[in-house]
């Protein structure tokens, strides 16, 4: 049972039947039914599916990637479908944290380098900045690595240092595309715990998986198969 207390958390994003088609010569190919669904904050919410699914083009909206081909989409409380190009990069900036299967992580750049990356973005003075990448590193038990270079971390290092980036600019909303893919089974624990703890501690979190171990780390789960999306019962305070 959903509890009152899941009722009343704020909501972040909103989608009120949203959908999504790709013109292809004289084919439309319906990469997302209509979809009506709201994702809090300090919740870790599963999008779970097979690939094709469409779990991803649910998580790019959620993300303000693309623009829904209908319905309307809310997110942080500005309507996304009337956003400009400009105003959608500046909410994905400031509101929005990725964390990507391949940790997108620079190469030539050091742990620290990369998490502090969005933060020059953003303009955040120097002392600032530093003080928040550190912190962000402290988050993910990654502070002792901070000056090694992609290539000397594990898999899960790497993920972890993905984290601390995604987090650096305290976004209100953590978006996760197959965020333990290319782990080890001790690794998958250990990032989706810091995942989970993030929920807990107030993020909205939305992790696409196919991956149906990875239930017992969600507040709630969603099932997307064919472009049909359904939320379970499933609620886990654990």
């Amino acid at each position: 049972m959903i509890s009152n207390s899941w009722l009343l958390k704020r909501m972040i994003a909103e989608l009120k039947e949203v959908g999504k088609e790709y013109k292809t010569g004289d084919q439309t190919i319906v990469a997302l039914q209509p979809t009506t669904l709201r994702l809090n904050e300090g919740e870790l919410m599963l999008i779970i599916g097979p690939s094709g699914s469409g779990k991803t083009t649910l998580l790019s909206m959620l993300g303000c990637v693309i623009y829904p081909s209908y319905g309307n989409l809310w997110v942080d409380g500005q309507h996304i479908n009337k956003l400009s190009e400009k105003s959608l990069a500046a909410l994905r900036l400031n509101t929005i944290g990725f964390v990507f299967q391949n940790f997108n992580l620079l190469a030539p750049l050091t742990a620290e380098e990369n998490v502090l990356m969005p933060l020059q973005l953003q303009g955040v003075n120097k002392v600032e900045a530093h003080e928040r990448t550190e912190q962000a590193l402290k988050t993910v038990g990654m502070i002792d690595r901070r000056k090694n270079l992609p290539k000397q971390l594990s898999g899960g290092q790497q993920q972890r240092i993905a984290i601390a980036r995604a987090l650096v600019t305290n976004p209100k909303l953590v978006l996760c595309d197959e965020p333990t893919a290319s782990l080890d089974k001790d690794s998958v624990a250990i990032v989706m715990r810091e995942l989970r703890a993030l929920a807990d501690g107030g993020k909205s979190v939305a992790v696409v998986t196919h991956d149906p171990r990875l239930k017992s780390f969600a507040h709630r789960i969603v099932e997307v198969d064919n472009g049909f999306v359904k939320e379970t019962s499933e609620f886990n305070d654990v």
